[in-house]
């Protein structure tokens, strides 16, 4: 054996046994998460406890009234995550026995169910957002304004603070 081939086996040896270590000490972090490999989804309770720090936050930074009271926690109730509803999963086996044509109708009309409930579930978030907004001094706007936008976006564009 060449020594630059003998090198590079040892190398790739040590790479896998190194991953390997690295596998099982961290499990996988897709089963942890109960996802799908690739597909990482916060933990519900962590989504919620982050919600009502934020919203504790936004309350007191707004200085919320008590005849605003109500339309704050309507706006903040509209605001918490969406729960992940205990939908039956994709059965694999079922779109196995589909023709390839049937199985791209089905994901297809998966998909559009998926983005028309994602859609309702924005539109009510926006009209709660603009009820709210119309019930708030001038100076609870700017506050609002300036608080919103360093979370526009939901994914991605949020600021550190």
């Amino acid at each position: 054996m060449k020594p630059a081939f003998k090198t590079l086996v040892v190398a790739g040896l040590l790479a896998t046994a190194g991953f390997s270590v690295m596998a099982q000490k961290h499990g996988n972090p897709d089963e942890a998460m109960g996802g799908r490999p690739g597909m990482h989804r916060m933990d519900p309770a962590k989504m919620e406890e982050m919600h009502a720090k934020r919203s504790a936050e936004l309350k007191d930074k707004l200085k919320i009234t008590a005849a605003q009271e109500a339309n704050w926690t309507t706006f903040s109730n509209a605001m918490k995550p969406a729960a992940r509803a205990d939908k039956p999963k994709m059965d694999r086996a079922e779109l196995a026995k589909l023709s390839t044509p049937e199985r791209l109708d089905k994901m297809k009309a998966m998909r559009t169910e998926m983005t028309s409930e994602h859609n309702s579930r924005m539109e009510q978030r926006d009209q709660a957002v603009k009820t709210f907004y119309s019930t708030l001094t001038p100076e609870q706007k700017k506050i609002f304004d300036t608080e919103s936008s360093k979370h526009k976006g939901g994914h991605g564009g949020k600021s550190k603070h």
